[in-house]
């Protein structure tokens, strides 16, 4: 079994051994003596709050105006509130770590931990009239709250700073003052109790007058003098001024005991014990000056001298004392810490840690207490990794850890996970119990906490090297910590190229990712710092981000750039509608001129939406061919591209698109000429719109010859345009003779093969045989088929050799069934092959 290893602070409050745990011996400053100060402690070692308590006398040393130090648990001052808002009634910490002041006039000042000002906000109602008398801050699942009780004995009460006040009930027969007072939370609801003579009011909102809770003690008494309620809200202690001590549930149903101290003198402090195994509470720590008491449900007691002055902060294991000269923890001892170093302990773990001291001894023993843990090994090291958590020694961690490994070794297929997580926690814990972070947290309060929070306080205390090495070490996220870092660059140092190359330099690493340059160039520009934000945003590789602080700062010309550059259109739509409201419009052209993309998107969104704007943007480019354009477009939707086209004419000229210009013109004047016609064959004929094709095409069929071959002429119409419409015009008339004489004038530019189609659309075979004898000889066979001349394209296939043909017409004879055409085209075959 091991002697006493850590034992020496361990005492026993029957049943159970509780402990007092030893944590950094404060350094405070010369000027400060905590037996005239009123100190409030935030819990899990956060800040602390002093200020000179005005119901003691003390020499006054400097000016005389009260001030509010603040220091962390290793004495360091981290800031000071110079007061001179009003008289200080009370003072409580947030579950955020910032200071709440409470004024006798209802208004509450919110600080934090440096001494900063960051909101303000009123109890409001009948509290802000009626001064105050006393006020408590207290935590609940809705936040932070604050409770005032007014000189009239009326209790107001704020869930926080959001909610509106309550006014609790009335206090029944309120002749007589009460002596004390607590709240008590229930989830998101809060009550309040009162205690008054020998009884204990209970104030539940929705009420109309308290509910009265007499004849809880046994022994006689005058009255209570001291309420206190657990850290989960579960148990209450009562004291009264003979010195009993009650304590129950809070709801006073169950009373634990009923306790005699001794004492007649008023104690400073009563503060419950919670249990590191579960949320109970077994024992309560009462401070007088000089003197601790501690009670537990069995009206067992224990009781230590102490400094003159000591002040308690309750914590969710334990509570912690701070004195002028020490920090000590009371908590119940944790079950496996004693299962291994309790003196004659005879457990597994006990054996197990005696076993690896004797195996670093090399001693025989080693295997000795090995085998008498082995059936139980496992649960040996787990009760060894759990203690070394509960410890604050670093060297009782290391020889837990030890042992823990040691045995590990003799489980088959045994799980490091929570070996190594442990390990992590402890390096962490040990690093934030250090004087130079001084945060003593135990493993309990790190577990309720969550990594993320504790980092978070980390960050907040400007402790960034810190911070990020536990991200680190517990494998978080550690991007936001430099981010935050990063603020406090920008808020501190004024080189704005100094700053921007500490920040590349720190952010450069590839394994950081999520880090967001724009965050850190939004707050330089909160601070007036522009050229250092577009410095920063010149590193941000995500245009999405970078625009919208660019379009905040007035950058306009920069965010459009940035956008084009992404290629997202999305984006580029976006800073184009939004620089547009806030620029001139010319000046709007001209910066998104220079940039094609963003410029095609403008006049595409404009297309959709406002035409005119539209035409400004081609007027301000000079860009003579799209203004064609608009206008062309806009003629046609009025239906007045006539009057319009001299106008579309000269901005293509002015465009230098020479060939719209000419059909403009062309246009302009086969418009005027249709209306001359229209009129001349009064309205007989439509041709307004109609193309210089079938323009001529129409007077061709009305027999305006002169007409059409003017339009040739001064409309430059091909020949070959020119014959197919006139042989088209005459087969539709069916004028035969006028079309032979027509393909006798001169020599046909299109040959004689569209007369022959012409002839046959309308089935003239015999005036098609015409003009297929005029063909080309390798298109005749072809037309001679097409006119169904059988026996003439057998006899010109034949006279021209062509076997293919030959072939070709023998299927056609075999499915017309023609034997006659069918045996002469067998014959020539006949005949040609064997030429071959």
């Amino acid at each position: 079994m091991p002697i006493m290893y850590n034992t020496g602070e361990w005492f026993n409050v029957q049943p159970d051994y509780y402990r007092k745990v030893e944590l950094a011996t404060p350094d405070w400053p010369i000027d400060l003596d905590l037996e005239y100060m009123q100190v409030v402690a935030a819990p899990y070692g956060g800040p602390l709050a002093a200020i000179r308590d005005a119901t003691k006398l003390v020499p006054v040393k400097g000016t005389s105006r009260p001030m509010i130090r603040i220091f962390d648990t290793a004495g360091n001052e981290m800031g000071h509130i110079s007061w001179s808002h009003g008289k200080l009634i009370s003072m409580g910490w947030s579950d955020t770590e910032e200071l709440i002041c409470v004024l006798e006039n209802a208004k509450v000042i919110v600080y934090d931990m440096f001494g900063n000002e960051k909101e303000s906000y009123s109890i409001g109602g009948e509290a802000s009239v009626i001064k105050i008398v006393e006020a408590k801050v207290f935590q609940s699942a809705a936040g932070t709250g604050v409770a005032v009780m007014t000189t009239s004995g009326r209790i107001f009460l704020k869930q926080n700073s959001s909610k509106t006040e309550r006014k609790l009930p009335d206090i029944p027969n309120s002749n007589t003052n009460c002596s004390c007072w607590e709240i008590v939370t229930e989830g998101r609801n809060s009550y309040c109790l009162l205690g008054r003579d020998r009884e204990v009011i209970k104030l539940l909102h929705g009420q109309t007058v308290g509910t009265v809770i007499a004849n809880l003690f046994e022994k006689p008494h005058d009255r209570i003098i001291k309420i206190s309620v657990s850290y989960n809200h579960q148990h209450l202690a009562l004291y009264t001024n003979t010195g009993l001590l009650w304590l129950g549930s809070v709801d006073m149903r169950q009373k634990y005991c009923e306790f005699d101290t001794g004492r007649k003198d008023m104690p400073l402090q009563i503060e419950w014990i919670m249990n590191t195994h579960n949320a109970d509470a077994d024992a309560v720590v009462i401070s007088y000056p000089s003197y601790l008491l501690i009670v537990n449900r069995n009206a067992d007691r224990s009781e230590f001298p102490y400094d003159p002055v000591m002040f308690l902060v309750a914590e969710m294991d334990g509570v912690r004392i701070i004195t002028q000269s020490s920090h000590e923890m009371i908590q119940r001892l944790p079950k496996c810490v004693e299962n291994i170093f309790a003196v004659n302990s005879q457990l597994p773990a006990s054996y197990l840690f005696e076993a690896q001291k004797k195996f670093e001894e090399k001693s025989y023993k080693s295997d000795q207490y090995l085998s008498l843990c082995r059936s139980d090994i496992e649960l040996a090291v787990n009760e060894c990794i759990e203690a070394a958590a509960y410890e604050f020694c670093p060297e009782t961690q290391k020889s837990l850890m030890k042992a823990a490994y040691f045995g590990k070794a003799f489980i088959p297929s045994h799980n490091p996970e929570e070996y190594m997580r442990i390990l992590r926690i402890l390096r962490v814990l040990n690093t934030l119990r250090h004087d130079k972070i001084a945060m003593p947290l135990t493993y309990i309060q790190f577990s309720h906490l969550n990594p993320d929070v504790i980092l978070s306080r980390l960050v907040f205390r400007k402790h960034y090297a810190v911070a990020i090495q536990v991200a680190k070490h517990l494998k978080l996220p550690e991007s936001w910590i430099l981010e935050h870092w990063a603020y406090h660059q920008v808020m501190h140092d004024q080189n704005d190229n100094e700053v921007a190359r500490k920040i590349t330099e720190k952010f450069k690493n590839p394994s950081i990712e999520g880090i967001s340059f724009c965050n850190i160039a939004e707050k330089a520009h909160q601070n007036g710092r522009d050229e250092l934000a577009i410095k920063l945003l010149e590193l941000e590789p995500r245009a999405s981000l970078q625009v919208p602080l660019l379009l905040k700062m007035g950058k306009f010309e920069r965010a459009v750039a940035s956008a084009t550059q992404s290629g997202d259109t999305e984006l580029v739509t976006f800073v184009l509608l939004e620089i547009k409201k806030k620029m001139m419009l010319s000046n709007f052209h001209m910066v998104i001129r220079q940039y094609p993309l963003a410029l095609n998107m403008y006049k595409n969104i404009m297309m959709q939406s406002s035409r005119t704007a539209l035409y400004d943007i081609y007027n301000t480019e000079d860009d003579y061919k799209s203004i064609a354009e608009y206008n062309f477009k806009n003629a046609i939707e009025s239906k007045d591209l006539e009057s319009n086209l001299s106008i579309i004419g000269n901005s293509y000229a002015q465009g230098k698109c020479t060939v719209e210009a000419k059909l403009c013109d062309d246009t302009s004047r086969m418009l005027k000429l249709q209306k001359t016609l229209f009129n001349k064959h009064n309205g007989a004929v439509a041709l307004n719109g109609l193309s210089i094709h079938d323009t001529m095409l129409q007077l061709l069929n009305l027999g305006e010859l002169k007409e059409v071959e003017k339009i040739k002429t001064e409309f430059n119409v091909p020949d070959r345009r020119f014959w197919w419409l006139r042989i088209l015009s005459l087969a539709q008339k069916l004028n035969w003779v006028e079309l032979e004489n027509f393909s006798k004038r001169k020599k046909s530019p299109i040959g004689y093969e569209p007369f022959v189609e012409v002839c046959l659309q309308q089935e003239n075979t015999r005036e098609a045989r015409k003009y297929i004898l005029r063909c080309p000889d390798k298109r005749k066979v072809y037309w001679y088929m097409r006119a169904s001349l059988y026996e003439e394209a057998i006899d010109c296939a034949f006279e021209q050799r062509d076997l293919h043909s030959l072939y070709e017409l023998q299927t056609k004879m075999q499915l017309l069934r023609d034997q006659a055409l069918l045996e002469k085209i067998c014959n020539f075959i006949a005949i040609l092959q064997a030429r071959h």
